[in-house]
């Protein structure tokens, strides 16, 4: 297939959307399948290039804190893309892709969506993501404007698919993990010296409201081996000066930095535990590539969260929000390394029924059934 994906910024990977169309980019190309993207940034043979949208710099650094760039819509790049394509597939609502969405259609092109950005994704960035108001506001919002316009919407958890249904999207909704790439597989190796000798305990996010790392801080500040206890936030993101003040009452300085994958790879292999405190997530594949690797998860059972899905019994999960609850389990995970060798395994294995190949047949399908739905048309 000739596949055409919009997502806004493609070239950097430092927000999860970004990295998810990145990975997904390289999978389908391996399957056989041909792909161009439209995106800002630089043009290349695979990229239809748009310009980036320009703010006042309060806004511009609101947004590109988060990891993010929007584009400027071009009715010419959708023409152009289109008439190449079998499918176009939007990765995000945004502004590119609300108006892509019309060329694409008055053209007769077979389209699909995906859901990657949760409402929670943008009101804890205002201060408000605790507002079911708002959060409904910003999902009736989405539907209306945008995904109410398809008849396939791809999503990475059933958890997002059963608030997309309760938010009355009309569209068939496709349950396909984001998928785990085939290099993150179990693998212990020796600590480097600045881990030597402490309890690495890791969270990799950026550091949004909705992330909560300051729980993490909170928790790891009441255990009773936090002497013991090395902090490590892979990541960055507008909270950063906040979680570095938070952290200061830590007896070990935090380790606060953005890892490249591969280094964020050999990273995993080395720490002792995973924690992911994220009161609203939509999959995790941060949570998912560390267990893959044989980390043991710690995860926040939060209703608006996909992630507690992937915990293999209670002493992986901790009620959200609760700093002592969480200390306890941290405490227990350190007292119990042989426990904690064994369940490392057991998560590696459970990992593998979410394998990147799996997920892009699934998806291959999808676009089928969408090609197929418009010839018929």
């Amino acid at each position: 297939m000739k596949i055409v994906l919009v997502i806004d910024q493609f070239d950097d990977a430092n927000n999860g959307t970004t990295i998810s169309a990145r990975r997904f980019a390289a999978a389908l190309k391996e399957h056989g399948n041909e792909v161009r993207v439209i995106a800002t940034g630089k043009p290349a043979d695979y990229k239809y290039a748009v310009r980036q949208m320009r703010f006042f710099p309060i806004v511009e650094h609101l947004i590109t804190s988060q990891g993010m760039r929007l584009a400027i819509p071009n009715r010419h790049v959708f023409e152009k893309a289109a008439a190449w394509a079998d499918v176009v597939h939007f990765m995000m609502p945004s502004p590119l892709s609300i108006m892509g969405l019309k060329h694409v259609e008055r053209l007769g092109i077979p389209h699909t969506a995906a859901f990657h950005c949760q409402p929670e994704n943008i009101t804890f960035t205002l201060h408000m993501g605790n507002s079911r108001r708002v959060n409904d506001f910003v999902y009736f919002k989405f539907r209306d404007t945008f995904f109410n316009r398809f008849t396939h919407i791809h999503c990475p958890s059933n958890m997002i698919a059963n608030q997309l249904r309760d938010h009355g999207y009309t569209a068939r909704l496709h349950v396909i993990s984001n998928g785990i790439s085939p290099q993150y597989t179990y693998g212990r190796s020796p600590q480097e010296d600045w881990m030597r000798g402490m309890f690495n305990v890791l969270m990799v996010g950026r550091y949004a409201g909705e992330k909560r790392q300051d729980v993490l801080i909170d928790a790891c500040a009441q255990c009773r081996h936090k002497d013991r206890i090395q902090v490590i936030l892979a990541g960055k993101g507008p909270l950063e000066k906040k979680y570095r003040h938070l952290a200061q009452k830590l007896p070990n300085p935090v380790v606060m930095e953005f890892y490249e994958p591969s280094r964020l790879l050999e990273i995993l292999h080395m720490a002792d535990l995973y924690v992911h405190t994220s009161d609203a997530e939509i999959e995790a594949m941060s949570c998912m590539e560390a267990f893959a690797c044989g980390l043991v998860p710690i995860i926040a059972d939060s209703p608006r969260s996909a992630t507690p899905q992937f915990a293999l019994d209670e002493r992986s999960l901790f009620p959200a929000g609760n700093p002592a609850a969480l200390a306890e389990k941290i405490d227990w995970w350190f007292e119990h390394p042989a426990e904690r060798e064994e369940m490392g395994k057991r998560y590696a294995v459970h990992a593998e029924q979410y394998a990147l190949d799996r997920s892009i047949e699934q998806t291959e399908e999808m676009f089928r059934l969408a090609i197929a739905e418009q010839k018929n048309t």
